[in-house]
């Protein structure tokens, strides 16, 4: 680094690197300069005087390298090679050579000499020099809590000062101009030379000149500062305060690194008794150290334990709402908790979902680092464990799924209940319309006055009426049906759908009777009124069914629909094409009936029958005929464009479904896929741990970077499901399943990357190889059949067999197992977790195998027959491992061998070199 002086150096062993950040600025100011260099020269005289002299011009007294080479003998303790006396100039440059290469053997490496400038007597580059070898010898030394130079010294200082109000130390320049720090050091470790609670910070002249002088009297530390010069000046020279403050540093650890005495100058020489505290300081630091490992672990629980509480507590808020079926029976009251239920997924749920996977992660690597700190395992308070958070999480998606289904089940419900109440009103006003003066018609005894051809007219009128009775019929039956409909979905008005249904029932009973009687007494009458009007019958006979005709077409041009694909609006469209094709014969007939009044008229114009143009056999007109007909006109084209705006809509539908499926049919096999890569990066076999490592964040960060297409099919479904499509052929995908898909997806991420975290921890911290961690993986996961990531107990048990780990067959075996067990599934959950198993194959692997281990192992494999054979070693061990074993061993020679016998035995010790095969 290049000083400010000029002089450029590098430290070997990276020694106050940050050294070069103080010197780029510059040239020094002229205030620093001065203050340098009169503590540089005190801090010189301070060493000089042990050796009988001083100095009083630094930029003079150094020129000839004389009291140079003498400092550095003082201060190193070392002997220098011998000076050379002579006066001329290359005498001087030597002897300041000779000192520059001791400092440079001292790990302080010269790039530019510069010893002519200090013959020359320059003062900027003898500063620096000065700096260098107070830095070498005063300063580089200090060591604090594994903190060295610059940054050992100022926490030393912080930790002293800590106490002592109104003193905050943060740096070598303003944290000093007061004083306070000066004598909060002094009476840190000399409480009886300062009185510190009479120290003002309003004082700072003061203060300062009673730390130095106190400091230069009783522990010999000489005034290397003006407190003029400290106090005037808006930022005093930060290198020399750090001179002067390493005095006090060297003095007071010197004392206690000494003994008991603290030895003053003369002539106040006095020795005083101080505690020996040098390993307090070490103790309270490693003390530390442990406490903060314990109070992290004890956060970790904590936070465990709250976002536990408050996951489980939300949870438990959440199912009453999501399980109850309660509802207003309307359809409004259903589309908003619909409505609610969407905000609940879009809002609410994903935060939950963020903590869960929170939640997990804290708890693993609190696992493994109290694994790690040979703590034991943490085990969560009773109900809070992850597998009880998980069977919460599992009946809440339960749950929501349930829930989801009821509404958009109560939703279809309640729509066909509205319309099938509307069609239930519209009839029943059409019917009532129809009864309406009826009774009173059936119960005249008008047919008594009449005149005989009024009588029969009388009876024509009254068989039309029955005809138009019973072609009633139908509709009162509908009417019926309908109603029982709504009472068998519980429409919630049912009691006035009832009521209005029995009082039409119990008129249409009473039109019957009453129909009957008419017609009896009208028999009765028949042989006195005999003439009858021909025109009058023939016209209420057509009239009366196309009368009907007309009402039903026109409560079928007028009847709501609902229909929910394309097929059922295109059908609803070729009827009505088919009923407009009929539209020629009733005009036809409409012709015809209506031809039949004006024939009626002429008639009774021409022969002037009184009440001639009263028709007795009907109450239907012309003008009836005409109106209604009018009106089937005009309701078919309406009727057309009904039908044409929801094939529009329906068009949007299908075009709706089209898009989500197109989307979804992308989302899905890409969830899908990742989930397969996430799923082979979890086996652990591909490259090391650092590379699986960032292929899973590369993963995570793909898969955060797909979520705009998930929002995106989430806008897509909202529109669907408020166009109240219900199904989709297009795409075996829903919403919800994708939704599940997505969230397993992150969650298989999070978990990965914190196995392969904590593998990574365990590695490093036991100091096994990547060889090792593969051998380890490839076991566990020849074993791991169903590819879940864990390991039943007696896989574990046949994992440890095919790693040579021997486990006997008798009741002590099963003990040691147990025991084992207990090691690596602690909170007893039934499985071994790869991390545990991990855990527990490097302390095991640090043991070495025999010839006698293999063979016991062997032996476990054979069923204890002094033989194995080929078909034992493929089913119990790798098939790579199996092959080769077949391929070496040689065939087995003893008694009771059997074809294709192997000798493991032989085999085995060859492995150890114990035999020449």
């Amino acid at each position: 680094m290049m000083m400010e002086n000029g002089l450029s150096m590098e430290y070997g062993d990276g020694y106050m690197e940050q050294e070069e950040e103080w010197e780029r600025e510059g040239l020094l100011d002229p205030a620093w300069e001065k203050q340098q260099k009169k503590t540089f020269t005190a801090w010189c005289n301070s060493h000089l005087r042990k050796a009988g002299t001083a100095i009083d011009n630094i930029e003079e007294d150094f020129r000839n390298g004389l009291k140079l080479m003498l400092l550095l003998e003082v201060i190193s303790g070392e002997t220098l090679p011998k000076p050379d006396r002579g006066k001329m100039r290359f005498h001087k440059i030597a002897n300041v050579n000779k000192a520059l290469d001791f400092i440079a053997s001292k790990g302080v490496h010269l790039v530019s000499i510069g010893a002519e400038e200090i013959v020359d007597g320059n003062l900027k580059m003898t500063l620096g020099m000065i700096w260098t070898i107070i830095l070498r010898f005063a300063i580089q030394d200090i060591s604090v809590e594994e903190m060295t130079a610059k940054e050992g010294l100022l926490l030393w200082c912080q930790r002293k000062t800590a106490p002592y109000k109104n003193v905050n130390v943060q740096n070598f320049h303003l944290s000093f101009k007061d004083g306070l720090a000066f004598c909060a050091l002094i009476h840190r470790h000399r409480p009886d030379l300062i009185d510190y609670a009479k120290l003002s910070k309003d004082n700072p002249l003061e203060n300062l000149n009673t730390a130095f002088d106190v400091a230069e009297k009783y522990l010999d530390i000489p005034r290397m500062l003006d407190p003029d010069d400290l106090i005037n000046t808006p930022k005093p020279d930060e290198r020399a305060i750090m001179t002067y403050v390493s005095c006090y540093y060297h003095a007071f650890q010197g004392a206690q690194q000494v003994g008991n005495v603290t030895h003053v100058p003369e002539p106040t020489r006095q020795y005083t008794y101080v505690p020996n505290n040098y390993n307090a300081e070490t103790a309270a630091n490693r003390i530390c150290k442990v406490l903060k490992v314990n109070q992290e672990n004890e956060r970790l629980m904590e936070e465990y334990e709250r976002l536990a509480s408050d996951l489980l507590e939300w949870i438990r808020r959440t199912m009453p709402w999501l399980n109850s079926r309660q509802a207003d029976n309307s359809l409004a009251g259903v589309q908003k908790k619909l409505e609610e239920y969407r905000t609940y997924r879009r809002k609410h749920k994903p935060p939950r979902v963020e903590q869960k996977a929170k939640l997990e992660t804290n708890f693993n690597t609190l696992q493994t680092k109290l694994r790690l700190s040979n703590r034991p395992a943490y085990l969560p308070t009773e109900g809070k464990t992850v597998s009880d958070i998980s069977n919460s999480w599992k009946g809440l998606e339960l749950a929501e799924k349930a829930f989801e289904e009821w509404l958009l089940a109560e939703t279809m419900r309640l729509e066909r209940l509205e319309h099938l109440a509307q069609k239930f009103k519209h009839k029943a006003d059409a019917h009532e319309d129809w009864t309406r003066g009826k009774e009173e018609m059936l119960q005249s005894q008008d047919f008594r006055q009449c005149k005989l051809n009024e009588l029969k007219a009388l009876k024509k009128k009254h068989e039309a009426f029955e005809s138009d009775l019973a072609a009633h019929q139908d509709r009162v039956e509908q009417i019926a049906a309908i109603a029982q409909e709504l009472n068998t979905l519980e429409y919630h008005d049912c009691v006035s759908v009832n009521a209005r249904c029995q009082r039409i029932c119990d008129q249409w009973d009473r039109l019957g009777a009453l129909t009957q009687r008419r017609r009896t007494a009208l028999d009765e009458a028949e042989r006195i009124l005999e003439k009858i009007d021909i025109l009058h019958l023939e016209f209420a006979k057509r009239a009366a069914p196309f009368n009907n005709w007309l009402d039903g077409t026109r409560e079928d041009l007028v009847d709501m629909f609902i229909v929910h694909t394309m097929e059922e609006i295109q059908g609803l469209i070729q009827a009505h094409d088919q009923f407009k094709a009929t539209l020629g014969e009733a005009d036809k007939e409409f012709n015809l009936i209506v031809n039949l009044v004006r024939e009626v008229e002429s008639i009774v114009k021409q022969h002037q029958i009184p009440g001639g143009l009263e028709n007795p056999y009907t109450t239907l007109t012309a003008n009836d005929m005409t109106r209604k007909w009018s009106d089937v006109r005009q309701l078919v084209p309406q009727r057309d464009q009904t039908l044409a705006n929801e094939l529009r809509k329906q068009q949007n539908n299908e075009m709706l479904r089209r898009q989500f499926a197109e989307k979804a049919n992308i989302v899905g096999p890409w969830i899908e896929r990742q989930m397969d890569a996430v799923t082979a990066i979890g086996m652990g076999l591909q490259g090391s741990l650092e590379d699986q490592l960032h292929r899973l964040k590369e993963y995570e960060q793909a898969v955060y970077a797909y979520k705009p297409n998930i929002e995106e099919l989430e806008k897509i479904h909202q529109a669907v499901q408020e166009s109240m499509i219900f199904e989709n052929r297009y795409t075996n995908y829903t919403m919800e399943t994708l939704r599940v898909g997505w969230e397993q997806l992150l969650t298989s991420i999070n978990r990965n990357i914190n196995e392969v975290e904590n593998q990574i921890l365990t590695r490093d911290s036991k100091g096994i190889s990547q060889e090792q961690l593969n051998e380890f993986r490839s076991s566990f996961n020849h074993f791991d059949k169903n590819r879940t990531g864990r390991l039943s107990p007696e896989e574990f048990k046949s994992c440890l067999v095919s790693l040579g780990y021997s486990i006997g067959k008798d009741r002590q075996g099963d003990l040691d197992f147990q025991r084992i067990l207990a090691v690596v599934d602690p909170n007893n959950t039934g499985y071994v977790h790869f991390d545990a198993f991990l855990d527990f194959m490097t302390r095991e692997s640090t043991d070495t195998d025999t010839a006698e281990q293999v063979i016991d192992s062997f032996r476990i494999l054979a069923a204890d027959k002094p033989y194995i054979l080929p078909d034992e070693l493929r089913r119990e061990l790798p098939p790579d491992q199996a092959e080769y074993c077949i391929q070496r061993m040689p065939p087995y020679k003893g008694v009771n061998g059997v074809p294709g016998a192997l000798d493991y035995m032989s085999f085995s010790t060859a492995l150890y070199g114990e035999t020449d095969l």
